[in-house]
């Protein structure tokens, strides 16, 4: 194994075993609930909005919840990565993230690619096991969620 590949395990690991952004927000805090049937990781976001509209900016975001280490350490780096960014600057770089897993039907828009994923892209690895992408992208399905909604349960199945 390749020493950029160890290096992205112990990532992953880190952030499973030490996950950022861990908890729960209080009401008016918008929630948004994830789950995926096929190996029952499930995820809980809350995030914490102010301002309105693509401006509107993530001044926190916790993530609870439980599966496997690709689903956990996948929601703490992104809840790491989105805390103090406008929603339209979020919703980039989840567009960013689900193309660097190959996900159908993602249109990249002008300077998605310049967006520098940082620790994220220790997960690109998992492309190499189609079935874990789901694990993935549950937590960004389920935060694009909150932000659509103000809150509800995703599945990805």
């Amino acid at each position: 194994m390749s020493g950029l590949e160890d290096l992205y395990r112990e990532i992953i690991l880190d952030h499973y075993r030490t996950p950022r952004n861990r908890g729960e927000l209080d009401p008016p805090a918008i929630k948004a609930e994830g789950h995926n049937p096929l190996c029952g990781d499930e995820i809980t976001v809350y995030l914490s909005i102010s301002g309105e509209g693509d401006d509107a900016v993530i001044e926190d975001i916790k993530v609870g919840g439980q599966g496997c280490s690709i689903s956990q350490s996948s929601a703490s780096m992104m809840s790491q990565s989105m805390k103090g960014k406008s929603v339209a600057e979020n919703r980039a770089l989840a567009r960013r993230f689900k193309a660097l897993m190959g996900i159908d039907g993602v249109e990249p828009q002008d300077g998605d690619d310049a967006i520098d994923l940082g620790d994220l892209e220790a997960l690109e690895g998992v492309m190499k096991f189609p079935v874990r992408i789901k694990c993935a992208v549950l937590s960004w399905n389920t935060v694009l969620q909150a932000l659509d909604s103000g809150g509800g349960t995703t599945s990805t199945e």
